[in-house]
């Protein structure tokens, strides 16, 4: 007999269920304790254990060791904290044992090596396992051969490569989701969001986010002139680095975005998307350092490095906020234009009065009208610093009124950007509202239809309460429009298809409860009785009941 996958029905969804959160595992208590620990552990295929946390504390880990290993070639750093650099590679090779041992004694239970003859052999001689062994053992080779320091740094090195216990399977699921297609459009589902992309594309945006951190720090710190005088040269490797990766990341996204709707043109589309704004970002992101290496004979460029800090704007690609502020920004144009032009007009007017009353009494600080604009600006946001101020009665006079004005003047901005903001989100939260009647006029919720539901909520920021209160919502609602369409005579039902498409099933889920819940036969001996029913009535009965007993 053929079967089918079941799918949830709305009335049996909660917000957790819904968003993927809070999941309980469901993990027998009285399975052996081996099998136990690996059932809460390591198994990668019970939702709700502790295995992706275990290996997201150790990726972690694993990152904060490079950071580590890099400061410890410098002295000026490495030398005065010399104990806590000790101590936290003690940490970092503790919890790497214990990973490896935990993994060792639980192998017999991974499926990967439960069907050989000696499974914690084979787990010892697996790829991850020598990977394992080879991050902690610089530090026990030391112990019993003289390592030079230097060498032994080196080695620790090797630590990175437990990150291949994440990216390996992330690879595969790659290859798999790709399979078959071109080289452009694997690029294409590396870099842009995609049903292609999978956890290998989300790997791919967390490098370049990680990285984009890490520049902008090194960009910021490099300007304390005791740090970058001692680490100066790191500051630029780094950068060049960075550099590196970006432009790599800035030409894959120009290539493959031809594999983009609306980009299809080999030129025009290209054109096209290093015109976006997104690109644009890209590329001030790696601008800077190119035009100082080629022009720095010429002009001096150095000024050119604070720019680096644009890589920030690199994060925005995938921020919900910025883009709903950009829509914000582009439906309240007309009015935010119209209060910008009040406020030019406002400080022209400010300025050309503070010079005609002022520049008597203070002609080094009212020199002209354009040196006025500072003050205006200063005074009409209510700011005030005090370096310029009027000393006039009728300049202190004119500063109050100002002063009062700008408040409100300079308020009207910043509250039509809150309400405006408020508003697109209850528009987009209703627009989720209508995705979900729509999805859910059959009473059910595909695995797909979840998945979209799934994201839009959480672009949409939604707690678990408000998308509880949703799905009531909604239940509610189906429950009241059925009731209306029971009320409803039948002549104006049938005037319209979709409503009686409804009744119908209505009236059928109806005859199958009934069929359902009485007796069968006092019902039969009750129908023949006067010939209740015809015989067409009969025999459906009767198909409803063979249906019962096959069931």
């Amino acid at each position: 007999m053929e079967t089918t996958n079941q799918v949830p029905r709305l009335i049996d969804l909660d917000a957790k269920t819904l968003m993927g959160e809070d999941v309980e595992a469901n993990i027998s208590s009285d399975l052996p304790f081996r099998r136990w620990c690996y059932a809460w552990l390591l198994d990668p295929d019970i939702a709700g254990n502790h295995q992706k946390s275990i290996d997201k504390w150790i990726g972690l880990l694993i990152v904060a060791n490079l950071f580590t290993l890099v400061l410890e070639h410098v002295p000026a750093v490495f030398e005065p904290y010399k104990h806590w650099f000790h101590i936290f590679d003690l940490v970092s090779i503790t919890v790497f044992v214990i990973e490896y041992l935990m993994r060792l004694y639980l192998a017999p239970e991974d499926f990967e090596f439960n069907k050989r003859k000696l499974p914690r052999l084979a787990y010892i001689f697996s790829p991850f396992a020598i990977i394992d062994f080879l991050a902690v053992a610089p530090f026990f080779l030391q112990s019993f051969i003289p390592v030079d320091l230097r060498a032994l740094r080196f080695l620790r090195l090797l630590r990175i490569l437990k990150l291949f216990r994440v990216v390996i399977p992330a690879i595969k699921e790659f290859s798999e989701l790709n399979r078959g297609r071109t080289f452009r459009q694997r690029i294409h589902a590396l870099v842009f969001p995609s049903a292609y992309g999978g956890t290998m594309q989300t790997i791919f945006d967390t490098f370049i986010g990680i990285w984009v951190i890490i520049s902008v720090m090194a960009v910021v710190l490099e300007s304390v002139h005791s740090i970058s005088y001692v680490i100066n040269v790191e500051f630029a490797i780094l950068d060049a680095l960075a550099v590196a990766i970006f432009s790599i990341e800035y030409c894959m996204r120009i290539y493959a975005s031809v594999e983009e709707p609306g980009f299809k043109h080999a030129v025009s589309g290209r054109f096209k998307q290093a015109t976006t704004a997104a690109t644009i970002i890209d590329l001030l992101a790696i601008l800077p350092f190119f035009l100082e290496v080629v022009l720095s004979h010429v002009f001096d460029l150095r000024f050119l490095r604070v720019f680096r800090l644009a890589r920030l704007l690199k994060l925005t690609r995938h921020s919900d906020a910025t883009a709903i502020l950009g829509k914000v920004l582009v439906r309240e144009w007309p009015v935010m234009s119209a209060s910008a032009f009040i406020m030019m007009l406002l400080l022209v007017l400010t300025a050309s009065l503070g010079y005609l009353f002022e520049h008597e009494a203070q002609p080094d600080k009212f020199e002209n009208i354009p040196t006025a604009f500072y003050w205006a600006v200063i005074t009409l946001a209510s700011v005030g610093y005090g370096d310029i101020s009027p000393i006039t009665p009728v300049g202190r006079a004119m500063t109050i009124v100002l002063a009062l004005i700008g408040i409100g003047i300079f308020a009207i901005p910043a509250a039509l950007l809150s309400s405006a903001f408020s508003d697109q989100l209850v528009k987009e939260r209703n627009a989720l509202k209508a995705n979900l009647l729509a999805m859910l006029k059959d009473g059910h919720l595909t695995d797909d239809e979840i998945a979209v539901i799934r994201q839009e909520a959480k672009r949409l920021h939604l707690t678990i309460e408000e998308i509880n209160s949703l799905l009531e919502t909604i239940v509610q609602e189906q429950e009241n429009e059925k009731n209306k369409i029971k009320n409803l005579p039948v002549h104006l039902i049938a005037e319209k298809p979709e409503l009686a498409v409804e009744h119908y099933k209505n009236l059928v889920g109806q005859i199958h409860q009934l069929a359902l819940m009485t007796d069968a036969a006092k019902f039969e001996a009750a129908a023949r009785q006067s010939d209740r029913l015809t015989s067409s009535e009969m025999a459906l009965w009767q198909q409803l009941q063979a249906r019962k007993s096959n069931a």
